[in-house]
């Protein structure tokens, strides 16, 4: 099946994921884009994995305070460089993982890596992260949080 440019151009935007690893998914998909999602799902665990024993010396803290004031969420969101700690598809994974943590009252790291993301319930946090992962090129890890509530 034919693979058209308009097809991984949609994939690539949606997803962050490099042209050749959107172009290679639509085509182990035969084009069915649902598919293609899931194998770059597959692939971003696979990337994860393989940067598992990087080390991380960067990163950034992000803060989240619920329109009420009376929860806040502060998170160290662990990266290899400065480089990518200063991206903004970093910060704004930092900043949504904060305020899920504000929303599902989140105790644990482990608790966290486990739950759907509130923004997207067919994701986990661990899933959001591996896509991260493969978007940016680093490994990513949450390094610690805490949440305050009054």
């Amino acid at each position: 099946m034919e693979i058209s440019v308009e097809q991984i151009k949609a994939l690539r935007e949606e997803t962050g994921v490099s042209i050749g690893k959107c172009k290679e998914a639509l085509t182990e998909a035969s084009g069915d884009m649902e598919k293609a999602r899931e194998l770059l799902r597959d692939i971003s665990a696979k990337a994860a994995a393989k940067k598992a024993d990087r080390e991380l010396g960067a990163g950034v803290v992000a803060s989240y305070i619920h329109s009420n004031n009376t929860i806040g969420v502060l998170i160290k969101l662990a990266c290899e460089t400065d480089y990518v700690a200063k991206n903004d598809d970093f910060m704004t994974l930092a900043n949504d993982i904060a305020m899920h943590i504000a929303a599902m009252g989140t105790e644990s790291i482990e608790e966290l890596l486990e739950q759907p993301f509130v923004k997207n319930p067919d994701v986990t946090i661990m899933k959001l992260i591996e896509e991260a992962t493969l978007k940016i090129g680093e490994r990513i890890e949450v390094a610690e949080f805490v949440r305050y509530t009054v």
